[in-house]
């Protein structure tokens, strides 16, 4: 029996996974347990589940996998520091980070005191890990396989191909070139400072209009060879010493953009200034200039190996709206996405990476799922429950049990028939960013006040922030102009003009929706939910968005139950327990 155990650390979205003999087992995110987003440092808790869920002790794990290397790409980091000459404190910073990644035995033996690890340690190249995360993990054998991110050992993105059991890198975009870098840097300008706000600028884009696609284009230079480069003079980040805080938090990023940027675009937005129709212009044109980037690199890969499989990962890998547009503008016929595209899918990547290598000849299983993470025993929640008996009579609510599920899913449809909002906490907790029908807070794609319903009562978020619509797989091509998987909620497509008026709720001011495709394989306690709200209303679908209220998706019952009582939802589903607010 051969325990791998992968792991990503010291940068946001740390995370732990086990492999199990080539099976993986457990996986989930630092974040989850210690309810700080993005959570920096080190996996000790997500570490901590995984051994537990496979009943092992630390002492069992022969290799752990890590998706850093601090060797590679040593001469290019060289030759950069030699005939640039950046600002000394930015080399100290990445010697000090450099140093963390060769401790981790240390780190072990400091979280696992009573544990010892005497297995071996991989130093897996991030981008190498990036790809595999996907490749080892998607039913293909064959297909070209890109990642692009912000950087991660000096690389921004990495491309070649993979075929049986092997992947192999023909080129990279170095430091300090980087799509991601741009997309950060821009999002910062338009006021959203924050580790991971990327996505709120994508939210944001289809309310204005590309008008500034020739001050893009001065900032991102599309090369022959499909590749890209960045007009320096807007950035900082390859001469001065940025602030970066990585360890044990949230983490933080200094601005990245240089003063000519104010001069290319005018004055930045504060994160509480208002947003006008130019930040939703240069929003859109943003994503635009990221896509027509992605696609000159699409198109160019394409055409020089003639594979019509593209493999997708790195954290630009989360734009779900360009990986919604690659069918239409690049000949790529199947597209495959992980279940988390980011730095955190590197612990999966490195895990699958190593076992390959240590067993060379057949691919691993592919993965048809993406839930890994905690399960929560009844037992828990009827603990739960009695604690909290006091305050759930106080907000008058009552609760159901249910051992029939076809009659706990009919019920609950017919609650989100009437307009409740329905917090949905089921077996166990999805990995990655996307909540998929385990961890979700649920509403009537019908309603067209649905969506301002949870923004200010239940997500108290920005108003263009969308929602997404939850389908099942056998339905996509009558509500989407596209035919195809997305089990991971990875893809934004357009609604089939005449459905729109349908469901407005999930459908977003440009027509589209990022859906997730529901089987019975899958999930099929959800499949069975929006299958009995179809039977109900003739819409295959519900509104789904993450169990949260800004914090990160909830792991256990317990952070279900505060989420419910802190806000106004309805309901909560906690497994086979219903509990409702009698006042609705």
């Amino acid at each position: 029996m051969t325990y791998i155990l992968g792991i990503n650390a010291y940068h946001g979205d740390s995370a732990a996974c086990l492999l199990k003999s080539g099976e993986l087992i457990a996986a989930a995110e630092e974040e989850r347990f210690r309810r700080v987003k993005h959570w920096a440092g080190f996996p000790s808790n997500a570490i901590k589940y995984c051994l537990e869920e496979t009943n092992v002790s630390l002492n069992s794990v022969q290799h752990l996998a890590i998706n850093r290397d601090p060797k590679a790409n040593l001469w290019k980091k060289l030759k950069f520091t030699l005939s640039k000459r950046p600002d000394f404190r930015l080399i100290i910073d990445r010697l000090k980070n450099a140093k963390q990644w060769s401790s981790i035995e240390n780190q072990l033996k400091i979280s696992f005191p009573e544990s010892s690890f005497t297995g071996e340690v991989h130093h897996i190249e991030h981008h190498l890990a990036h790809l595999a995360s996907v490749y080892y993990t998607a039913p293909c054998d064959k297909a070209v396989c890109v990642s692009i991110d912000g950087f991660g050992d000096f690389a921004s993105a990495a491309w070649g191909t993979a075929e049986a059991t092997e992947i192999k890198i023909d080129d990279k975009v170095y430091f300090p070139h980087s799509l991601g870098i741009f997309y950060q840097a821009l999002t910062q300008y338009i006021g959203f400072p924050h580790f991971g706000d990327e996505y709120k600028v994508m939210g944001l884009a289809p309310y204005g209009e590309p008008k500034h696609m020739e001050e893009m284009r001065q900032i991102v230079h599309l090369l022959d060879d499909g590749s890209f480069r960045l007009n320096l003079d807007y950035f900082r980040h390859h001469r001065e010493k940025i602030e970066y805080e990585w360890e044990d938090g949230t983490p933080k990023v200094g601005e990245l953009y240089s003063s000519n940027l104010k001069n290319l675009l005018g004055p930045l937005r504060r994160e509480k200034d208002p947003l006008t129709k130019k930040h939703k212009d240069i929003a859109r044109s943003v994503q635009s200039m990221f896509e027509e980037a992605l696609f000159h690199l699409l198109n160019n890969l394409h055409q020089k190996y003639q594979l019509d499989v593209l493999t997708l990962s790195g954290g630009c890998a989360m734009n779900s709206v360009a990986n919604g547009k690659v069918y239409a503008n690049t000949p790529f016929r199947k597209l495959y996405l992980p279940a988390s595209a980011g730095d955190a899918g590197g612990a999966i990547g490195v895990a699958y990476y190593v076992w390959q290598q240590l067993n060379s000849g057949a691919k691993a299983e592919p993965v048809s799922h993406a839930y890994w993470g905690p399960n929560a025993k009844p037992d828990e929640i009827r603990l739960l429950l009695e604690e909290h008996r006091s305050i759930l009579l106080e907000q008058n609510c009552t609760i159901h049990k249910f051992d029939d599920e076809s009659e706990l899913c009919n019920f609950t449809a017919k609650q989100l028939i009437a307009g409740y909002v329905v917090g949905w906490f089921q077996g166990r907790m999805e990995w990655g960013p996307r909540a998929l029908g385990n961890r979700s807070i649920l509403g009537d794609p019908r309603r067209k006040d649905m969506k301002e319903i949870l923004n200010l009562k239940i997500k108290r978020r920005e108003s263009f922030r969308p929602f997404a619509p939850s389908i099942l797989r056998e339905h996509v091509s009558q509500w989407f102009d596209i035919e195809d998987d997305v089990p991971y909620m990875m893809k934004v497509f357009q609604v089939k003009q005449e459905k729109r008026k349908l469901i407005p709720a999930v459908t977003h001011v440009d027509g589209s929706g990022r859906l997730q495709t529901v089987t019975p394989i899958s999930n099929s306690r959800y499949y069975q939910l929006i299958k009995s709200f179809y039977t109900m209303t003739d819409v295959p679908m519900l509104l789904n968005t993450s169990f949260n209220e800004n914090e990160p998706i909830v792991c256990k019952p317990k952070e279900a139950l505060d989420c419910f009582l802190r806000t106004k939802m309805d309901l909560l589903v906690l497994n086979n327990v219903v509990i409702q607010r009698q006042s609705v």
